[in-house]
This record gives C-alpha cells, sequence and structure tokens, in this order.
C-alpha cells in the first residue's frame, strides 16, 4: 500500500485539517471532541498561516491522513498531527522526514508535557529536552525540544 503524499495544504481544506488536528489531538486523551475546540482549531488555522505557517497534508488519494505545520524562519516544527485512522504506520515519520528535508541543519518544537508518547517519540527520534515553558497560546506547560544534523 503506498504512503500518502505529501503536499501543501489548500485554502479550501483549512476547515478539513482542524478536524483532523482535533481528532488527533482528542486521541491523546487530553481534550474532547466539541464543537468549541473545532471552531478554535479553525480560527488558529487560518491566524497562524498568515502569522507564517507553511501548511502541509499527507493526502491518501483526497483524504486528509495528517497535517504538518512548519515555521520555516523560525526552524520550528510547530504541529503534527496524524489522523487516528493513520496512526502506528510510521507517517508521523514520514513527515518528520520532509521536515528534515525542509530544515536539513536545525529543527526545533515544543510538545505538551503530558502528551508523553508523543515527547518519548521525539527523543527516539533523536530531538533532546532543553527546557520547559507555558504556552501563550493554549496555556499547557510545553517541553522544548531540539534536533541539529550531526
Amino acid at each position: 500500500m503506498p504512503h500518502p503524499i505529501i503536499r501543501r495544504a489548500r485554502a479550501d481544506e483549512y476547515d478539513e485539517i482542524a478536524r483532523v488536528w482535533m481528532e488527533s489531538w482528542v486521541s491523546t486523551g487530553l481534550a474532547e471532541v466539541s464543537n468549541f475546540l473545532l471552531a478554535n482549531l479553525r480560527a488558529r488555522v487560518r491566524r497562524e498561516i498568515e502569522d507564517g505557517w507553511s501548511l502541509y497534508v499527507a493526502d491518501d488519494n483526497g483524504t486528509i491522513a495528517a497535517m504538518l505545520a512548519l515555521h520555516l524562519p523560525k526552524l520550528h516544527l510547530d504541529q503534527l498531527f496524524v489522523a487516528p485512522a493513520y496512526q502506528g504506520q510510521s507517517l508521523g515519520r514520514q513527515l518528520l522526514a520532509f521536515t528534515r528535508a525542509q530544515m536539513p541543519d536545525e529543527i526545533e518544537l515544543r510538545c505538551v508535557r503530558e502528551n508523553e508518547k508523543a515527547w518519548r517519540w521525539y527523543e527516539r527520534e533523536g530531538f533532546v529536552f532543553e527546557s520547559e515553558e507555558i504556552s501563550p497560546v493554549t496555556g499547557f506547560t510545553m517541553r522544548c525540544y531540539r534536533w541539529r544534523r550531526k
């Protein structure tokens, strides 16, 4: 079975991207599905693109399997969320490899402290923990990581 294709997101997909983001976030156990959360993520997608996000999707024959948001000037992997139906199929690794192709020397990211599955995965992928900080956007305590090419 071929992997989904990673490509730039289109504006007409933003609402669907927010839905995938919400479902993936909810799968962590840190939130529940709600119209309020979905509306916030829909608004955030548009706001973050205006603030410099490069937004990509993993397209599985017309189905958005994942979303990836990079802030290239800041060398920041901002969001990487895989739809629950696609989790456990190495799509996260494919997205991370794509990210490393975009930012081959250095990447920084933040991960919610309570999302241990995610930050442990980043550590296995070579990211080094640097600090913790409170996110001004979400209020969550974030673990800050950095990856540098050796």
